[in-house]
């Protein structure tokens, strides 16, 4: 057991003196005037425009951030640290932790330990720690597997040698102190104890840092046919606080221009402030120059109109934009954009000229269509004068004698349901003219009425009363009065 403390002593001990030599010099570099290149590209430095300046103190500043946590919580000198661990104890078969009574056969498992230690590091190399571990667990017997409660407590000191160069640190320990144990089956004993280890630690923060350490432990072993030390393996796991860790001295930083979209244009001299572009005047370009830059431009080479900066593809608003709009200055429908035409000229467009070609003969018959054509002879025959549709002398009543004749003409408008009709009603000059206007009319009514009750639309039909103002015959003779004592049909066009 001596011989493997002295020789890991001397390994700790060689480290130990190799970081403080190497202490030393780092500061005497930091104090030395930096070599002639450095010295040129400093003032190099010094005569770059304003922007660029702003530019290398923000890249400086960010390639700080990123790099610099190796080092931003690297140990001090002079600092004291407090900790708190948890872990386990592997306690060796071959222990001799027993009171002065005969050694039995009594196994010691795992034993889960807490603790805490305090340390002193006057160098960010070395410290000296002193640390108190408590565990508890049972004492097994191997012949009727009997589990005894048993206690540990250890004591102990130890030196510790670490890489203090950057905030995750390795470190070695080496220490002593005794190993205190206490069962019913073994009683109470203190056996004297060295131990050394490797460990890690990891800075969380400016003040704690997660702490691992890895240990072997050393003490009398009870059978010395198999050696003189007994070997127990420890794990921790904890936490370890710096109480006086001074605060870090910032470098002094040359405040730059307000930048405030950071396209490395100060907000002076940028005119556009709140747009970042790599340009002289801090602003996107616009290609097109109709005011609208070409990262909001969704027509960079044409020039448009805002929002978007294209031009307006569909000036005529009819919903058709160019290029498929044939017809842009005109408000159109699908799917050329263009109006409608009447190629004919007839009054009734293409869209419904089943003749677009041929201009509709406004006749009264079928007008709608866009087609040329003539008048059926049977609905001809209801044009002009209709004979055989008789009255009541001096009335509106329509004689049983007419009924032959009006059902003919509700045969001819049924047939052809596009026929539209004016039914007037004439009278001689005999008589009271007042009289005679309103009986025409109440003829043409009366005819009309009958016409409608036998199944014609009413809309189709249009009446008027013409009076005496309308003669085909002489009215000084009775012939003539009775001609012109008429009912006349004419078609209406379209």
């Amino acid at each position: 057991m001596l011989k493997r403390a002295m020789w890991f002593g001397g390994a700790v001990a060689l480290f130990s003196g190799r970081l403080l030599a190497q202490e030393e010099p780092a500061t005497e570099a930091a104090s030395e005037e930096p070599p002639a290149e450095e010295a040129s590209a400093s003032a190099a430095v010094s005569f770059s425009t304003d922007s660029g300046t702003d530019a290398d103190a923000d890249a400086s500043a960010s390639d700080s951030d990123n790099s610099s946590y190796m080092k931003r919580y690297a140990p001090t000198d002079g600092r004291v640290e407090i900790g708190a661990f948890t872990g386990f104890l592997f306690v060796s078969s071959g222990h001799n932790l027993r009171n002065d009574s005969p050694h039995r056969a009594y196994e010691i498992p795992t034993r889960y330990m807490v603790g805490g230690r305090l340390g002193w590091y006057p160098s960010k190399f070395i410290g000296l720690e002193a640390e108190y571990m408590h565990a508890r667990g049972a004492v097994r017997n191997a012949a009727d597997t009997s589990d005894e409660r048993v206690d540990f407590n250890s004591p102990r000191a130890q030196l510790v040698a670490q890489i203090g160069l950057w905030s995750i640190t390795p470190f070695l320990v080496l220490g002593g102190g005794v190993l205190q144990s206490n069962s019913r089956p073994l009683g109470p004993d203190t056996d004297g104890l060295l131990h050394f280890g490797v460990g890690l630690k990891a800075a969380l923060g400016e003040s704690v840092a997660l702490r691992l350490d890895l240990r072997e432990n050393m003490t009398d072993r009870v059978n010395e046919d198999y050696g003189d030390i007994a070997w127990h393996e420890e794990a921790q796991l904890g936490l370890a606080f710096n109480l006086d860790r001074p605060a870090p001295v910032a470098a002094p930083v040359k405040r730059a221009e307000p930048d405030g979209d950071r396209d490395t244009v100060p907000d002076g001299r940028d005119e556009c402030p709140n747009m970042p572009a790599l340009t002289a005047n801090g602003c996107p370009p616009d290609t097109d120059g109709d005011g609208v830059f070409d990262p909001d431009d969704h027509c960079p080479r044409e020039k448009g109109i805002a929002p978007d900066g294209c031009p307006d593809r569909d000036s005529d608003k009819d919903g058709i934009p160019l290029p498929c709009d044939l017809c842009p200055e005109e408000k159109g429908v699908q799917p050329d954009g263009c109006p409608v035409r009447d190629t004919d000229g007839d009054g009734i467009l293409d869209d419904k000229d089943k003749c677009p070609k041929e201009p509709e003969t406004a006749n009264g018959f079928e007008d709608a269509d866009g087609c040329p054509d003539e008048v059926p002879k049977e609905v001809a025959a209801f044009t002009g004068v209709i004979q055989g549709i008789e009255f009541d002398r001096a009335k509106a009543t329509i004689r049983n004698t007419s009924v032959r004749t009006l059902s003919k003409a509700v045969d001819v408008l049924k047939k052809h349901p596009s026929v539209r009709v004016e039914i007037s009603g004439h009278t001689s000059s005999e008589g009271d003219a007042e009289f005679n206007q309103k009986l025409s009319e109440e003829r043409a009514a009366a005819v009309k009425a009958w016409l409608v009750d036998h199944g014609i639309e009413s809309d189709r039909i249009e009446t008027r009363g013409a009076g005496p103002s309308e003669p085909i015959a002489d009215n000084k003779t009775a012939a003539g009065r009775a001609k012109n004592r008429r009912i006349e049909f004419k078609l209406l066009k379209k």
